[in-house]
């Protein structure tokens, strides 16, 4: 079943920075959408399998015998922007950062920032890039890259009197970045908040590329960009991000990502949700939710924040007020999330407090890495209710059936006196039993 098809039969339904503590959700009805998160979890994130496990002869593992099934690794990707890996403070800030990102993620978003990226001509920091794609594929951590195409600062050295020339560079630069990662990062940003391309900020500066977007149109900039995505990389994985979430991101910019035949040119159209000024809620989380579900095609929630402290004149600390109210919201924000079948991804941004973005206390954790409550609270979500961890006996012919979340599993078994394992994959759509040799 292919996931446009997924996603029309799981029956869910597809339809100044002040921070300000509200209620979570919005009365009866969002307490009501909470209350069937459960159901609704159960229903498009589990799957049932039936094993037939052999030892390592091949023969089907004796009736009776106890097994031990664990899962490894979720197919949702629960995920973080990776900026400050190994740049920290500290060498023990750096260890702590890395432990405790790879003990609850599973999906890591890289820097592409043109501007910072390649600061010179010809000089791209490839070998930072390849520092943590090397780092993420040892924690099994599925890895984007963010974002190709922005025009919200330009590189200093790009042409400042030829819009034509600034965009072929832009495009070039968007198929070389794709091709050179490719198997290695298969998931992309490819626009970036092209709906307010034209923002004063931009206009200061990145004049050239500003200027190039106003002359071709909004609609054929985001076309020509993923033309050029696609074209480097058939099979990645291209999306839309935007923070708008009002008709403009539809009208201006989706309506737009379509080719001759109508067909849309992105596979997965990204939502960002930075909540510094309050937390959305249930009811509005779900809302956005079925907003753009009816395009088809998975929603990622690109770039999330919800902060732990307010702020005032004395700076923006994180409160333990403040760090409950964040666990509070987190814990609302991933449910209702996890419990709409056209989520397949949510990213948290920033990690750590330690320079984080606006200065505000946005992260999963501390300055000094200790882990605040929202990560508490998500570790035992993702990790334990959200998490498959079960013992069976098998059956004839060595048997076993397991329902549980969608990913990576392990089974194990002690089978003559020897420890024996093997892997599986859950997913959706496997109806005959599957054939695991246990060594």
């Amino acid at each position: 079943m292919n996931r446009r098809d997924f996603l029309k039969t799981t029956g869910v339904g597809l339809t100044t920075l002040a921070m300000t503590l509200p209620a979570m959700g919005q009365g009866d009805e969002a307490q009501d959408m909470l209350a069937g998160a459960d159901a609704r979890i159960d229903q498009c994130r589990k799957a049932q399998v039936t094993l037939r496990l052999t030892d390592p002869s091949g023969n089907p593992v004796k009736a009776s015998t106890p097994i031990r099934v664990e899962q490894t690794k979720h197919k949702f990707l629960f995920g973080c922007n990776i900026f400050k890996l190994n740049q920290c403070n500290t060498d023990a800030d750096n260890e702590a950062y890395a432990e405790r990102f790879s003990a609850l993620l599973n999906f890591a978003t890289l820097p592409f920032y043109w501007w910072n990226y390649e600061r010179n001509q010809g000089q791209p920091n490839d070998e930072r890039t390849r520092e943590i794609v090397k780092w993420c594929r040892a924690n099994r951590i599925t890895t984007k890259g963010h974002p190709l195409a922005w025009n919200y600062i330009q590189p200093p050295w790009l042409a400042k009197d030829d819009p034509g020339a600034a965009m072929r560079a832009q495009l070039k630069r968007i198929a070389r970045c794709v091709e050179t990662f490719a198997g290695d990062i298969d998931i992309w940003d490819v626009v970036n908040e092209a709906t307010h391309y034209d923002r004063p900020f931009s206009v200061e500066n990145a004049p050239t590329l500003t200027q190039a977007i106003t002359d071709m149109g909004v609609g054929d900039y985001v076309r020509q960009a993923f033309a050029a995505a696609r074209q480097a990389g058939p099979h990645a994985t291209l999306l839309i991000n935007d923070y708008r979430t009002d008709p403009a991101y539809e009208n201006k910019v989706i309506s737009k990502l379509v080719d001759s035949g109508g067909n849309a040119l992105y596979d997965v159209i990204g939502i960002q949700s930075h909540m510094h000024g309050g937390a959305w809620g249930a009811k509005r989380t779900w809302d956005v939710c079925d907003t753009y579900a009816k395009y088809g095609v998975p929603l990622h929630y690109t770039e999330t924040t919800v902060v732990s402290g307010p702020q005032n004149e004395t700076g923006w600390k994180t409160t333990a007020q403040g760090e409950a109210s964040q666990a509070q919201a987190v814990s609302e924000f991933y449910t209702t999330l996890f419990s709409h079948p056209a989520v397949e991804a949510v990213t948290w941004w920033d990690f750590t407090d330690q320079n984080a973005w606006q200065g505000a206390p946005a992260g999963l954790v501390r300055a000094d890495m200790s882990p605040k409550p929202a990560y508490d609270r998500l570790m035992d979500l993702v990790k334990n209710k959200w998490w498959t961890k079960t013992q069976c006996n098998t059956g004839l012919q060595g048997k076993i059936d397991v329902t549980g979340f969608l990913g990576d599993y392990r089974v194990s078994a002690a089978v003559n006196g020897r420890k024996l394992i093997g892997t599986f994959t859950l997913d959706r759509g496997v109806q005959d039993a599957i054939e695991l040799k246990l060594a």
